[in-house]
């Protein structure tokens, strides 16, 4: 079975924190890592070289591999930040992830195309992944050799707007009826509910991030209720 088919239908849970954070420590991500993969994650959406090495050294599932800055600029919305080029690439591919995932919006990358980068990552035999924003972009990406079309950074762009409430499922529902190439959500998903809809809506696979691995994230939402 290839890795595509692998993760139809799973959830891939997004083990990340940034440097400030407790839990960034690699016995920590490692330790998130094994966690959730004993709780039936399908797949791994991690950053960096040293949590992709880590988790292709002790897990069997489907790596999904990106790089971040070790904090974000204020104009964040602005910038491409996710594996913005050819060079996070290439540690990206040397660290043995099997997906790449990176910016797939139209704003300007760091020195090269999205066409490079996806040529690079096709070159190394892995899957390239694009993290887009709005129904321009992911037709965009499909078309110039994406694998796979992502919905991260819908509402944290200019582009797309504001965020929705929960996830995007409209943009989900657009990029799943005119594309012939994989859709996962990803995005503000809380509640299991909602991993459901995904799948009805016709979304591959599903990936969670704060609602499992974000424990201050976590928290928050009880105390705002307050």
């Amino acid at each position: 079975m290839g890795i595509l088919e692998s993760l139809r239908g799973k959830v891939v849970v997004s083990s990340q924190a940034m440097p400030d954070e407790p839990l960034y420590k690699e016995e920590c991500m490692l330790a998130m890592m094994q966690s959730v993969v004993n709780g039936g994650a399908g797949g791994l959406r991690v950053a960096g070289a040293r949590d992709v090495k880590n988790a292709k050294k002790h897990f069997t599932i489907p790596v999904i591999g990106l790089t971040k800055p070790d904090k974000l600029p204020e104009n964040w919305k602005e910038i491409v930040y996710i594996t913005p080029g050819l060079k996070e690439v290439q540690e990206l591919i040397e660290a043995g992830a099997d997906i790449i995932a990176f910016d797939g919006t139209l704003r300007p990358h760091a020195g090269c195309t999205l066409e490079e980068i996806i040529t690079a990552v096709h070159q190394a035999g892995r899957l390239a992944m694009a993290d887009i924003s709005t129904l321009e972009e992911g037709i965009h990406c499909a078309r110039i050799g994406a694998d796979i079309i992502s919905t991260t950074l819908a509402g944290y762009t200019f582009e797309s707007g504001e965020p929705t409430e929960g996830p995007d499922y409209e943009l989900l529902k657009k990029l799943a009826g005119s594309l012939d190439k994989p859709v996962i959500l990803e995005g503000r998903i809380w509640e299991p509910e909602e991993v459901k809809k995904a799948f009805e809506l016709g979304a591959h696979c599903v990936v969670i991030g704060s609602a499992i691995t974000r424990p201050q994230l976590i928290t928050k939402r009880f105390i705002e209720v307050l």
